[in-house]
C-alpha cells in the first residue's frame, strides 16, 4: 500500500535508515529498543511504498525519494487503457436535435463523430450544441457535421499512452475530453474516453491502492 503520510515510528525508521543503512531489521530494532517483530509490519509498508529498498543478507537502504516523487513514480505507471471508459459516439448526418438528445442520456460532456465507416472525423462539446441552439439553426435538420471540430485538429490518445499525458493534454487544449483510439488504415476507431473525472478517479485509486 503506498502510504504518503508515515506515523512517528516510520519516520525513525527511515532517519535511521537514512543515517546507517544499509542496516538490518535486528539493527534497526535495537536502536528503537523493539523486537525485529514489531518492527516487521513497518519496514513492509515502508519497502513496497517504495521508501526503503531490501537486500537479502545485506540489509534496508534508503532510496532517497520524496513522497512527491513517489507519487509521480506511481503515476507514471498509470496507461489510459487502465482508465478510460465508454465513448459517446454519434453518426456525422444526425440532427443537432438527437445529438443533444445523445449527450444528455450518456451524462457525457463531449461526443465523437463518425462516419459510416466507422472511423472518428469530429467531435462536439456542449459548447458547440448551445452555439447551435443559440444561433437560429434549425436543430432538427442541421446536421451535427456542421457544427463539430473536425479532424484532424482534434487531439486524441492511445491506449498504451500514459494517462499523464492524456491529462496534459486536457490542460493544455483547455478541453474536457479526449478520445482513446486505434488506428484504422489512415483514420481512427474510437474505442473510449478520457476525462477530467478520469484523472481524479486515477489520483483516488492511486492514493486508496491496497
Amino acid at each position: 500500500m503506498l502510504n504518503i503520510e508515515l506515523n512517528k515510528r516510520q519516520n525513525k525508521i527511515l532517519q535511521i535508515v537514512k543515517n546507517n543503512g544499509p542496516i538490518t531489521g535486528e539493527k534497526i530494532a535495537e536502536q528503537l529498543s523493539l523486537t525485529r517483530a514489531t518492527l516487521r509490519p513497518d519496514l513492509a509498508i515502508l519497502t513496497m511504498a517504495g521508501y526503503l529498498d531490501a537486500r537479502p543478507r545485506v540489509g534496508y537502504f534508503y532510496t532517497g525519494k520524496s513522497s512527491t516523487q513517489l507519487l509521480s513514480a506511481s503515476l507514471k505507471k498509470f496507461h489510459v487503457k487502465d482508465f478510460q471508459s465508454l465513448p459517446a459516439v454519434i453518426d456525422e448526418s444526425v440532427s443537432v436535435y438527437e445529438a443533444i438528445c445523445k449527450m444528455f442520456l450518456d451524462d457525457a460532456g463531449t461526443l465523437f463523430i463518425v462516419n459510416q465507416s466507422n472511423e472518428l472525423v469530429g467531435v462536439c462539446s456542449r459548447k458547440d450544441l448551445l452555439r447551435a441552439t443559440m444561433g437560429g439553426q434549425d436543430i432538427h435538420t442541421t446536421p451535427v457535421h456542421v457544427i463539430m471540430s473536425r479532424m484532424p485538429n482534434i487531439a486524441v490518445v492511445f491506449p498504451d499512452d500514459l494517462l499523464l499525458y492524456a491529462a496534459n493534454l486536457l490542460i493544455d487544449r483547455e478541453i474536457d475530453s479526449l478520445p482513446v483510439v486505434v488506428p484504422k488504415g489512415k483514420a481512427f476507431e474510437v474505442t473510449g474516453r478520457i476525462t477530467k473525472t478520469t484523472i481524479t478517479r486515477a489520483f483516488v485509486a492511486l492514493i486508496e491502492d491496497e
